[in-house]
């Protein structure tokens, strides 16, 4: 028989990889973006290519993982009835992440593969703070549905 996964362990992976991405957007929205300045001029757009390549590496796993694990968790709340207010609206959470991602980060930065633009790095730097309230938003509600199952398993003893 293999591996056994249990819900438990998916709300562990899920809180683990949000409070990462948490760390990882306001690392990005307080050194990284703002340092995007400072580079200009004719280095820029290879700086820019280096970096979108190595974040994606960063960014790419947690982010997958955090939206696969707030799906199964979400269908996981609504057919058991437990934890539906802290599943559906972390869930509603990350698809807003994702959202504001393609639709305003995603093309800001592909204006930069061009070279430097400071209004589109100011832009990038502003709109970058709807992600860092919404992934902090998201750390204490992962956070509460690991608590959850600690409590649930106190109640069983």
């Amino acid at each position: 028989m293999g591996p056994v996964v249990t819900v438990p362990m998916i709300r562990l992976l899920h809180a683990i990889a949000t409070t990462a991405m948490a760390g990882v957007i306001w690392t990005v929205q307080l050194v990284i973006y703002p340092l995007f300045a400072e580079v200009g001029g004719e280095v820029f757009a290879s700086y820019h290519a280096d970096y979108s390549e190595r974040i994606t590496w960063i960014v790419g796993p947690l982010m997958i993982v955090e939206l696969g694990s707030a799906a199964v968790l979400a269908i996981v709340a609504w057919k058991s009835g437990e934890g539906r207010l802290f599943a559906l609206t972390g869930l509603l959470l990350v698809v807003a992440l994702w959202l504001v991602t393609a639709l305003v980060q995603v093309p800001q930065h592909g204006r930069l593969v061009a070279g430097f633009d400071e209004a589109t790095i100011a832009a990038l730097v502003a709109g970058n703070w709807i992600r860092t309230v919404l992934w902090t938003l998201r750390v204490p509600l992962a956070w509460r549905m690991v608590s959850e199952d600690g409590q649930r398993e106190e109640n069983r003893s």
